[in-house]
């Protein structure tokens, strides 16, 4: 044992069992490299975070400061590989041996990170600057993955909502998944604590009485939030997509309904996203069932996320969802009876059902967006322009505050220069403005218990 850190941690020697077992002499060298263009930062943290599941904690950069210490090691043996874990999280380890599910979802990181930099990021084949390049290297990621199945029927349910909810909203998220699990709908979440957990252990128990035992617990993440949003334990399939924009395509990609829960800044980003890309011309058409619901006490919440569309999005946005509050069954049914239209709509079309390739997804919403100071003061956040390009730039005023609120380099960006500076239409400012100020007032910006202090400043 060592404690070189306020926290327990412990040295351990994992080996792969069954997937990634060799690595080439150069992947070993790059996981190795510790310069600006080598992976072992990136490996590094993202390890750390996947061992980090459930520990209360939502700052990229806390977790780093928590174990200064910790690292991890790729040793190229002569049947194999191994990795070799310094200073790690003891709550990873029961009597010594790492705890199952955290060694898979670590081989999870190493065989995604390997990936998308030897046959994504450096592969000529992928232009990373078009629309369907960008939209085949998601499909990439995912087969790699061995999440797109072929034989399966439309049953996956994307569910999106906060990490920092009460308890009766995550009790409710329970009681929905429960009754997805019933109907044997499969569940894909952004994979940490909250209404991303919630949805998740209440289909295992739908799972478990209808003796459904291949259940499909999906986490979709990404190496600036897995840190904040470490993967809960019932995930059994984990995919790190290389940035929020990817991951968010690959949620709406294998998505056959969407429901969102309460929850806070990150939640309003996906729904934007979403939002953005169905009011597109080319997916007036589409069918994809989109459900906003929480309890009774979750009403005045989504008024307010129903309010805010209205007056920056409008009217043709708000028809592409429905709010059903306090009601489990129903939103049970309602996802069921969309993915059947989702079913004939795509069989009818020739398209696939384990991804999504007629969803248009514009250049605006898949471009990585570098959250700065710069780049966010710069935000084109007027009403003079289309519905779907005002949409991606609010995505990304919202994936700004996320950035500030619980990325590493973001937290970093605002203690060094301050908060982040939005200006556009005083109406639309003053909407968004008001939102956030009831996020913070309902204690959706950080965990129970911890005082939050804006990294933004709105103004006209």
């Amino acid at each position: 044992m060592s404690n070189k850190s306020t926290f327990v941690t412990q040295n351990a020697v994992i080996r792969p069992e069954g997937r990634l077992e060799i690595l080439s002499k150069q992947e070993v060298a790059k996981l190795l490299d510790t310069s600006q263009r080598g992976l072992h930062t990136a490996f590094r943290n993202c390890t750390l975070a996947v061992m980090n599941s459930g520990n209360e904690l939502d700052s990229g950069k806390e977790l780093l400061e928590r174990y200064p210490d910790f690292d991890v090691q790729v040793i190229q043996e002569e049947r194999g590989i191994k990795l070799q874990l310094s200073n790690a999280p003891a709550s990873a380890f029961v009597d010594g041996e790492m705890i199952r599910g955290i060694r898979e979802h670590v081989f999870a990181v190493l065989r995604d990170i390997i990936f998308v930099n030897d046959e994504i990021t450096n592969n000529p084949l992928f232009d990373l600057q078009t629309t369907a390049g960008v939209s085949d290297a998601v499909f990439h990621i995912l087969r790699n993955a061995n999440i797109v199945r072929p034989t399966t029927d439309p049953r996956l349910v994307v569910c999106w909502g906060g990490h920092s909810i009460s308890r009766e909203e995550y009790d409710y998220s329970k009681l929905v998944g429960y009754q997805m699990g019933l109907r044997g709908l499969d569940i894909c979440t952004g994979c940490g604590p909250g209404a991303m957990k919630g949805p998740m252990k209440g289909a295992t128990i739908g799972h478990a009485k209808q003796r459904i035992k291949h259940g499909k617990y999906l986490g979709i993440t990404e190496p600036g939030i897995i840190a904040a949003e470490a993967p809960n334990p019932i995930v059994n399939d984990l995919v790190i997509m290389p940035d929020i924009e990817k991951r968010l395509e690959a949620f709406v990609r294998v998505a056959h309904a969407i429901i969102v829960f309460p929850g806070g800044v990150g939640t309003a980003e996906e729904i934007l996203y979403l939002l953005g890309v169905l009011l597109h011309p080319d997916n007036r058409e589409m069918p994809l069932p989109l459900i906003f619901t929480g309890p009774l006490t979750s009403k005045s919440y989504f008024e307010q996320i129903d309010q805010f569309i209205g007056l920056t999005l409008g009217a043709e946005a708000q028809k592409r969802y429905q709010i059903i509050i306090d009601d489990p069954v129903a939103v049970a049914q309602q996802a069921q009876a969309g993915i059947a239209k989702v079913k004939t709509f795509r069989r009818g079309n020739g398209d696939a059902f384990y991804f999504n390739w007629l969803l248009k997804v514009s250049e605006t919403f898949q471009q990585p967006f570098e959250v700065t100071h710069e780049s966010m003061r710069n935000l084109n956040l007027h009403k003079d322009q289309d519905a779907h390009d005002l949409a991606a730039g609010l995505r990304r005023a919202f994936s700004g505050v996320v950035s500030g609120n619980v990325k590493e380099r973001g937290i970093r960006l605002i203690e060094e220069h301050g908060p982040f500076e939005l200006h556009g239409d005083k109406k639309l400012m003053q909407a968004m403005d008001a939102l956030l100020a009831q996020f913070v007032a309902q204690g959706r910006m950080r965990l129970p218990g911890k005082k939050y202090e804006p990294c933004y400043r709105i103004s006209a």
